[in-house]
């Protein structure tokens, strides 16, 4: 081995480069600059790490001042999946209000804002967008962060959101690859299948990541999904015919391949996270993504160790190790060179565009009732039918009307709810006051069906909210359809719902 300064040898230097790990804490760890100057290039921010623009700022500078070629990657999707604004709400609407607009321009201008946004911050590369096709309308775990259920919508949107946000000089991760629209299981908590022919998936499930490709995505992340029409055997994440074959050679992608998190129950409860990881990077992945739940110097020792190990039985070779560590610098040169940013037609890069988020949001709405509906003047009641959310939503970001009825109507007030008394309940909650109900992906939710039914039949005049993806039929005397959650769209429909919009 090749010793290099500092006393790492060259292959646990790949080894750590490799990772992208998360920690605790809105400041860098002891451990985590120690790991930085011994080869780490890549630090996973999670929402338990962002307290605001400022403190994220001195957080990218404390890693950068460690090595400031590091990659700093962050889960920022817009929408209903924010970190830069966990605790608030995002100020963009999500891919699927987006498709709903279906207007590119608008889709590349909300990338770039975003995108400028992240790289104020220090953040220089997204594991966004999705570019999953949502075409079962079960899936609990991309819905509203897909653009939809058409192929072609979500390519041309896909290319357009990898365009505006490498403007901005992010680097963009398209995910999750081959596709993981057709499933009805989050891969957070088991192994889901896709049951599709090879030219259903290719026809389908692989176009947008083809034109991703194409407006020059630097990164894709992998989805621990089983295909078997393409690998029997192997999840995508560790399939060297999905990855490799397919993905290397038939696309021609020449990028940066990521993991999806490794802890997720779909690889951990089955391969475990030190085997998962060999295989990933054997099978052509080039960044192990780790950190959403495990975030400690103990498991980034484990992992090294771990594909230390697997080289030096033979089992992953050290080329491959190598070629891995080698892209995921490359991508640092990129983010590191100043990737330059360019400005969008008509719209200069600098300084940005604030309100492109509520625009959008505004354009997405689908309202149906709106030509006999009166605005409200006085404080109604919000009855939110919460469903669980799926954990890349996570639980902490808040959502609704509720907080932007408030601002318009004074008084407002809410309560959540969900079961099977969930109507009885909200309708005790409300009292005489004007009914707002509040729903997400309704058609997956039988018993939030039953409480719509019990709502509308004792108060007619209830207006509807649906904040997921709208299957279900129209009803209530206002039915608005947002296409996401993110703190702009319940401000969009609140403008309506008070007759204020546009304000």
């Amino acid at each position: 081995m090749t010793t290099i300064a500092g006393g790492t040898d060259t292959l646990t230097r790949d080894a750590l480069t490799v990772l992208q790990p998360g920690f605790t804490g809105t400041s860098a760890p002891d451990w985590l600059l120690r790991r930085l100057g011994e080869g780490l290039a890549s630090v996973g921010l999670f929402g338990r790490n962002i307290a605001s623009a400022e403190q994220l700022a001195s957080l990218t500078a404390q890693l950068r001042a460690e090595r400031d070629d590091v990659l700093v990657a962050v889960d920022e999707e817009g929408g209903d999946v924010t970190r830069l604004e966990v605790r608030t709400g995002s100020s963009f609407p999500g891919n699927h209000a987006l498709g709903a607009v279906d207007d590119v321009e608008l889709t590349r201008a909300v990338a770039h804002e975003l995108g400028r946004r992240l790289a104020a911050c220090g953040v220089n590369f997204d594991w966004a967008p999705s570019a999953d096709v949502n075409s079962n309308p079960a899936n609990p775990v991309i819905g509203v962060r897909s653009f939809g259920a058409d192929t072609d919508l979500v390519a041309r949107h896909t290319a357009a959101y990898v365009q505006g946000l490498q403007a901005a000089g992010v680097a963009a991760c398209t995910k999750h690859f081959p596709g993981h629209g057709d499933t009805a299981v989050d891969s957070h908590h088991a192994l889901p299948r896709i049951d599709a022919s090879a030219d259903v998936v290719a026809a389908r499930d692989l176009a947008p990541f083809r034109a991703a490709i194409a407006a020059g995505t630097r990164a894709v992340m992998s989805a621990h999904i089983l295909v078997p029409a393409l690998d029997p055997e192997h999840p995508a994440t560790l399939s060297r015919r999905i990855l490799t074959d397919l993905l290397r050679g038939e696309l021609g992608y020449d990028g940066l391949i990521v993991t999806d998190g490794m802890e997720m129950q779909a690889i951990s409860a089955t391969y475990g996270i030190e085997r998962g990881s060999v295989l990933a990077i054997a099978a052509g992945a080039d960044a192990i993504c780790v950190g959403g739940g495990l975030a400690d110097d103990e498991t980034v020792r484990r992992l090294r160790d771990a594909l230390v190990a697997a080289v030096r039985a033979g089992e992953l070779p050290e080329e491959r190790l190598a070629d891995a560590a080698e892209r995921v610098r490359r991508l640092a040169r990129w983010t590191a060179a100043g990737a330059p940013t360019v400005a969008l037609a008509g719209e200069p890069a600098t300084p940005g565009h604030p309100e492109v988020g509520l625009i959008a949001a505004r354009r997405a709405l689908r309202i149906t009732g709106g030509d006999t509906f009166t605005p409200l003047t006085e404080a109604p009641y919000v009855a939110a039918l919460s469903p669980v959310a799926n954990i890349a939503v996570g639980d902490e970001t808040p959502w609704g009307v509720a907080a932007e009825l408030g601002r318009l109507l004074p008084g407002t007030e809410t309560g959540s709810f969900a079961g099977e008394d969930a109507g009885r309940a909200a309708l005790v909650a409300a009292g005489a006051r004007r009914i707002v109900a509040v729903v997400r992906d309704e058609h997956r939710h039988p018993w939030m069906t039953a409480a719509l039914d019990t709502l509308l039949a004792a108060r007619p005049d209830t207006v509807v909210v649906e904040m997921g993806v709208p299957q279900s039929p129209p009803r209530g005397a206002l039915h608005i359809a947002t296409h996401g959650a993110a703190r702009v769209c319940g401000r969009a429909a609140a403008e309506v719902i008070a007759g204020v919009a546009g304000e």
